[in-house]
């Protein structure tokens, strides 16, 4: 069984509390059985060393003492770490991805115990490997550092680390997103990481098989890294009172979300926000409609429950009934079952009666289901009552005007339920209303088309200004080199939100001039004529 304490000034420590990791598939052969494990080894009624070959790992559970520690911990070495040139801070990044690398089917097998799909996991690190990979950090160190020479003087445009940032990742990604706080390493800046309690497992022995020992390869301070396992409410307390921290990197819900951005901001913290996504994905009438559908697919990948996924088609009426048939077929070949089986997407869905709600709302008002809208078992076994699986469902939705009138289409509803959206063949102006519906959407995370004629592409590009991210006959969940990985705008990023480059992020401008033999009373008025105008 896997052991760690809380990671705090390059030590662990261990407050006697303890939270157990069941891996997902006995979870799913025995929920009863395996949350009675849990419980009892959390509660220490049952041993540790008579824990059965399910449980995977256990954390210890850190309290408000080792928070603040953490705290202290980062403040302490952040000086250090910044003043660190950033060729130095870069190795770090070029070792992380050089561990990633050489332990990828390590990570993936810890992703796959917590209970993501192995494709899924696949995904999940490949986009660490990407957000690190040699382009990345070629293209971000000309953001964080440039250089100009101007006769006797040397300008510098330089990105300077905010100071102490604390990331809070989320519960269905813990993983990925803490590893997102590497470019605000890079950057400068001292992390403190909160683990969530619900999963993590795999947050901690990221941090120490690849994030400790690529910070000890570029000579950091082991005091500027710190993960500390403990109850959201608290910690997210502590981060905004100290005055030790500097940001927050926040992932959740928008409403919830927002809100906290906005006290952040009353208690003068930065607020990074990593919120909801409801993403559309627009197919035109020449797209290539086999390729369409295969990237409209993706909407099912974890059961819809990852933010970039699309959770909305806009589809030209001409091509709408061989696109929706194509994409039938590919919903109904996707099943669930155990994580471990290597071509199962599908995971488990907590909130089966909000997508009865969605659905039916969206059927009682003239959608029509196209495929899906079923519970079921692990083994894909219908089961209304019971299941904790969702059939990939797609509906079909008349007319773009009112389409944002059904929650499905207005919402990020995190289950996979797909709507397409079908415009009146009619609307002369069809691609205008298309790009405006697109640029309308309240949240902003990506948009994606599939057309192959140079002037729509053209118009899709120009008009939409929502969005972290836009793609064009690409995948829409795949991960790109040099182009950002998450971050958007409106109800994605909060107000200020962008594309999210974190070591842009969690910096901020400086300029720098370095002159040699400058003459002061020159200098003063220099750029202006004997009459002193400009």
């Amino acid at each position: 069984m896997l052991t760690y304490g809380s990671y705090i000034g390059g030590n662990q420590t261990y407050t006697g509390e303890w939270t157990h990791t069941v891996r997902a598939s006995a979870m799913l052969d025995d929920v009863i059985g395996s949350i009675r494990t849990k419980r009892d080894l959390d509660r220490g009624r049952l041993p540790a060393d008579q824990a059965p070959e399910s449980v995977i790992g256990r954390c210890a559970v850190g309290d408000h003492h080792d928070v603040e520690a953490a705290l202290a911990a980062a403040s302490a070495a952040v000086r250090t770490w910044a003043a660190t040139p950033l060729r130095d801070r870069l190795r770090f990044v070029a070792e992380l991805h050089r561990l990633t690398r050489e332990k990828h089917d390590d990570i993936v097998e810890m992703l796959v115990a917590e209970g993501h799909p192995r494709a899924l996991a696949r995904w999940e690190v490949s986009g660490i490997l990407v957000n690190t990979r040699e382009d990345t950090r070629e293209f971000l160190a000309t953001q964080l550092e440039q250089h100009i020479d101007a006769g006797e003087r040397r300008f510098t445009l330089r990105r300077v680390a905010d100071g102490v940032v604390c990331l809070n990742p989320p519960q269905n990604a813990t993983l990925a997103n803490a590893m997102l706080g590497a470019w605000a390493l890079a950057a400068g800046n001292a992390l403190v990481v909160r683990a969530p309690r619900s999963a993590p497992l795999g947050v901690l022995h990221a941090m120490h098989e690849l994030v400790v020992p690529a910070l000890e390869h570029a000579g950091a301070p082991p005091e500027v890294l710190s993960v500390v396992c403990s109850d959201a409410p608290q910690t997210l307390q502590q981060w905004l009172t100290s005055p030790l921290v500097d940001d927050i990197m926040y992932f959740g819900g928008s409403e919830q979300g927002v809100a906290f951005g906005a006290e952040c901001v009353r208690h003068g913290k930065k607020p990074v926000l990593e919120l909801a996504g409801n993403d559309t994905c627009v197919v035109w009438c020449d797209a290539d409609l086999d390729l369409a559908a295969a990237a409209l697919a993706e909407a099912f990948y974890g059961s819809g429950q990852i933010c970039m996924v699309p959770n909305c088609a806009v589809v030209h009426p001409d091509v709408a009934d061989e696109l929706l048939h194509k994409l039938g077929e590919l919903a109904r070949r996707i099943r669930p079952g155990m994580p471990e089986e290597p071509d199962v997407l599908l995971s488990p869905v907590r909130r089966t009666d909000a997508f009865q709600e969605v659905l039916g709302e969206a059927l009682d008002r003239g959608a029509r289901l196209v495929c899906g809208g079923r519970r079921l078992d692990v083994d894909g076994t219908p089961n209304e009552v019971s299941g904790l699986f969702l059939e990939p469902t797609v509906i079909r939705v008349d007319g773009l005007k009112s389409a944002r009138d059904l929650r499905a289409v207005r919402e990020e509803t995190f289950f996979p339920l797909l709507p397409v959206v079908v415009p009146d063949a009619s609307d002369a102006d069809l691609l205008e209303q298309v790009v405006e519906f697109t640029d309308a959407n309240p949240y902003g995370l990506r948009n994606s088309l599939w057309a192959r004629d140079p002037e729509v592409v053209r118009a899709f590009v120009a008009g939409v200004r929502s969005g972290g991210l836009l793609k064009v006959n690409d995948s829409h969940i795949g991960f790109l080199p040099v182009l950002p990985t998450h971050g958007g705008t409106g109800l994605t990023g909060g107000p200020g939100g962008e594309a999210n480059y974190p070591a842009l992020r969690t910096s901020h401008l400086q300029g720098v001039s370095v002159a040699a033999g400058i003459d002061p009373a020159d200098a003063v008025f220099a750029g202006t004529d004997e009459r002193g105008t400009l």
